[in-house]
C-alpha cells in the first residue's frame, strides 16, 4: 500500500504548480478584501499563502500578472445556455438569467474587482494589459455572438454589441451590489429586454 508520501511524489508537477497557484490567488484575493490592491504586497500574499516570494515568481512574471490572474479566475465571463437557433431574443433573456446567476460569485469577487479597477486608472502599465486582455474577450464575444445569431438580426453590429452586453452586465452586478432594494431580477430581464425590443421596432 502506498504511503502519503509515494503518492504525493507520484502526482504530476502540473497538479503541483496549479495547487500553488491557487493557494497564492486565494491569499492574494483575502488580503485585497482586506486591504485593497494598492497596500497589497507580494510578500504579504506569500506570507499569507505559506509560501516564499519565490513561489510567486515561479508563477507570476510579477504583481501586474497575478492581480490579472485573479480577474481571470474569480471574475471569469458569464456563459448563458443558448439552444442551437436560438432566436435573439432567447439569448437575451439566457443572457439576463446567466447574470442574475452570477451574483453570488461575483459578490464575492466585487472589492476585489472594484479596487483592482481604480488601481489600473492610475498605473498605466496595468490598465493597458487589461486593455489587451478585454480586447480578447471582446473578440471571443463578437465570434461566439456571430456563431448564434445572423447579424442582421442584431440591434448593432456584433463588435458594438458585445462591448454594450459587457457594460450593461457589469454596471448591473455591481448597482445590485451597491443598492440591492433597487435593482431587483426584473430589472436585470428589463435591461436585456430592451437590446432586442429595439431590433422589433427598427
Amino acid at each position: 500500500m502506498a504511503t502519503e508520501s509515494d503518492s504525493s511524489r507520484r502526482q504530476p508537477k502540473g497538479d503541483k504548480r496549479d495547487r500553488t497557484r491557487s493557494r497564492l490567488l486565494e491569499a492574494a484575493r483575502s488580503l485585497i478584501r482586506e486591504k485593497g490592491y494598492e497596500h497589497t504586497t507580494l510578500e504579504a500574499i506569500a506570507e499569507r499563502a505559506g509560501m516564499t516570494t519565490g513561489a510567486i515568481y515561479g508563477n507570476f512574471k510579477n504583481r501586474d500578472e497575478l492581480f490579472l490572474a485573479l480577474g481571470q479566475t474569480y471574475w471569469t465571463p458569464i456563459k448563458p445556455k443558448v439552444r442551437p437557433g436560438a432566436k435573439f431574443p432567447e439569448i437575451m433573456r439566457a443572457l439576463a438569467d446567466a447574470t442574475l446567476a452570477a451574483m453570488p460569485d461575483r459578490s464575492a469577487a466585487a472589492v476585489g474587482r472594484l479596487t483592482g479597477m481604480a488601481y489600473a486608472l492610475t498605473h498605466e502599465e496595468l490598465r493597458a494589459k487589461v486593455t489587451a486582455f478585454t480586447a480578447q474577450s471582446y473578440a471571443f464575444g463578437e465570434e461566439w455572438l456571430r456563431s448564434v445569431v445572423r447579424e442582421e438580426d442584431l440591434p448593432m453590429p456584433a463588435g458594438q454589441l458585445v462591448r454594450v452586453i459587457h457594460a450593461l452586465s457589469e454596471g448591473l452586478v455591481f448597482q445590485r451590489l451597491l443598492t440591492p432594494e433597487l435593482m431587483p431580477d426584473a430589472i436585470f430581464r428589463a435591461a436585456f429586454a430592451a437590446l432586442w425590443k429595439r431590433t422589433a421596432t427598427h
